[in-house]
């Protein structure tokens, strides 16, 4: 599980959107623009495509 602080600074890399942890913690979701990040070992891929 990400911790609450790391979640409240963590921006979307495409559109600067926020960004909130999926209901079984494998991905982080923006919704702005949805797009979906996975969550690896605790470590957020931010990485675009």
């Amino acid at each position: 599980m990400l911790p609450l602080e790391l979640l409240q600074i963590l921006a979307c890399p495409l559109c600067k959107g926020d960004l909130a942890l999926s209901n079984d913690g494998t991905s982080l979701c923006c919704f702005s623009c949805d797009k979906e990040y996975p969550v690896v070992g605790s470590i957020p891929v931010l990485l675009p495509e």
